[in-house]
């Protein structure tokens, strides 16, 4: 490919570098650019600058808000990134973290699900200006007021996914969620919660999923692939082959900008793309298990010593458990759609469960539909801080019925 016309273009993604800064996001970019900038300023005796390490709160957030994996050097990033997001010195985030309600030490989790949806909320379905303006400003008054706006809209944009979600996924289960990519795609659907939902769509067909909202004749995409599957890199492909007007992203993540009547043919291309790097190959995937714990040993201690090792996320997970034989106490729907267990081991110890955005999946309805049932579930330690107190917290993944 032909570089822009420029005096240095920074991506360590061309073509003539090596790949191993590839995974960083452009706010990771731009961070070790400055860092490079700044050695170069003191070698010629020029002032230091501004302290770059109190700038790792954002490299943090948008790193994580960007799925990039937390591995390599995103790990140092987001680590002391998080620590920065602690000391609650830039009022901006001090002021999200409060909408948020968010009352402990920030972690990737918060960042992902908590603050970087708030932040987008205002380029996804209001003024994109929002976001920038409220990362930027050292007024704890004009702080408050742009997270209380971003919160505001941030609830407009679940509305708003949740009916795009159920369309997408009524189309996409017709024509089948066994293929090696699932997609959808429907005129008016705002581009601000494609993204979302394809990700919604991913986790509920493992398979890479692509959602297109189509407007005067356009379609503007995004995807979410699953580990072992390049979607960014197929969809470079679609572009390169005419089949999309431009496209991109990373291994993760992606988006296209596609013509309506190009959309059928450029998904199947790109479904036969995948399809070559094993994606639907071989049916559901086994889940993967770190060790097998009984009730007594899911303590705070073994939490907070597993989170040690941290952070988790997006090419780093954290250690998934299963916890064997546990009853089915009590079960209710929270939230829009998340399902929470009361778990109990026979011998009067409890533990608290929740599966996000699944109670009307069939792991929800199996488990909300038979209390007092007995069943292996599979998940993730957390501390849950409410009210005051700590919790062991499991975090489900899945859950199957112990054999009569």
């Amino acid at each position: 490919e032909t570089l822009p016309p420029a005096l240095a273009v920074v991506n360590p993604n061309r073509q003539d570098e090596d790949g191993s800064l590839g995974h960083l996001c452009a706010a990771g970019v731009v961070f070790l650019m400055l860092v490079e900038a700044r050695r170069q300023l003191r070698e010629a005796g020029a002032a230091t600058g501004p302290d770059l390490m109190a700038l790792l709160d954002l490299v943090a957030l948008a790193t994580v808000a960007d799925v990039a994996p937390l591995v390599g050097v995103n790990r140092a990033l987001v680590r002391q990134g998080l620590v920065v997001m602690t000391r609650r010195e830039r009022p901006g985030l001090v002021a999200l973290a409060d909408v948020a309600r968010l009352d402990t030490a920030p972690t990737p989790y918060h960042l992902g699900f908590m603050l970087g949806p708030r932040v987008n909320a205002g380029g996804r379905i209001g003024r994109a200006d929002l976001g920038a303006r409220l990362l930027s400003t050292v007024s704890e008054s004009e702080a408050q007021a742009l997270a209380a706006e971003l919160d505001r809209l941030n609830g407009e944009r679940r509305a708003i996914e949740e009916a795009v979600r159920l369309a997408a996924l009524d189309q996409a289960e017709a024509r089948g969620l066994d293929a090696p990519l699932v997609w959808a795609a429907g005129r008016g659907w705002h581009p601000g919660v494609v993204g979302i939902v394809a990700a919604r769509m991913k986790e509920a067909a493992d398979r890479p999923a692509v959602v297109i909202g189509i407007e005067d004749g356009i379609g503007k995409g995004s995807g979410r692939s699953v580990s072992g599957v390049d979607l960014g890199a197929a969809i470079q492909r679609l572009a390169a082959e005419g089949l999309a007007l431009k496209g991109g992203g990373h291994r993760m993540a992606a988006g296209l900008t596609i013509a309506e009547a190009q959309i059928e043919p450029a998904m199947q291309r790109l479904s036969d793309l995948l399809a070559r790097q094993g994606a639907g190959a071989g049916g559901p995937p086994a889940l993967a298990l770190d060790g097998l714990l009984m009730r007594g040993a899911a303590t705070p201690e073994l939490i907070e010593q597993i989170d040690l090792a941290g952070p988790y996320g997006a090419g780093a997970p954290a250690p998934r458990y299963a916890l064997p034989d546990l009853r089915v106490a009590h079960a209710r729907k929270v939230g829009e759609n998340h399902l929470k267990l009361a778990l109990t081991d026979g011998l009067g110890s409890r533990l608290d469960a929740i599966a996000f955005n699944a109670w009307d999946a069939p792991m929800g309805r199996a488990l909300a539909g038979h209390g007092g049932a007995r069943f292996h579930f599979a998940g993730r330690l957390e501390i849950n801080s409410w009210g005051g107190r700590r919790q062991v917290q499991l975090r489900l993944d899945d859950a199957a019925a112990v054999p009569d």
